[in-house]
């Protein structure tokens, strides 16, 4: 498999450092083995297989098991995640699938999520949702293949 094109970010100067240094704003906020499994999430659906590669080895090197990375497309019916995990997750799917219904972040969505997370963590895992979509959408966008970039 070849990229269509060079990808965006080493195309447009700073785009990478810009891309980097606001995922590293919300590693500040949240524990990393979280952000991994929402990168992972979110990576399932946009259907970014770079993503869906790098994620679970970066998780795993934070000490995240197989067992739960095997079973986060299906996190609603295992009982391998926290009620804070859940909530994060759900996000992360209401915020990746935008267009799939009328209020695309519920009330209970979001009343979830603001029982788990403070102000601050809340505002690091929107950021960290919207950042992993982004990079999702340039990944697919360019048909970026899988391995081209060493964890």
């Amino acid at each position: 498999m070849q990229a269509r094109m060079n990808h965006p970010v080493m195309v447009v100067p700073d785009a990478m450092k810009a891309l980097q240094a606001l995922g590293e704003l919300t590693k500040n906020s949240l524990p990393e083995k979280l952000l991994e499994l929402v990168h992972l999430r979110a990576s399932q659906i946009n259907g970014c297989s770079v993503c869906v590669d790098m994620h679970p080895k970066l998780a795993r090197k934070a000490g995240e098991t197989d067992e739960r990375l095997f079973a986060v497309a299906a996190w609603r019916d295992t009982p391998y995640f926290t009620e804070a995990e859940r909530a994060a997750l759900a996000l992360t799917e209401a915020l990746t699938r935008l267009s799939d219904r009328a209020d695309p972040v519920s009330d209970e969505v979001w009343g979830e999520a603001d029982k788990h997370f403070d102000e601050a963590e809340l505002a690091a895992l929107i950021l960290a949702i919207a950042n992993i979509n982004v990079w999702n959408r340039l990944n697919v966008a360019v048909r970026q293949p899988v391995g081209v970039w060493k964890l």
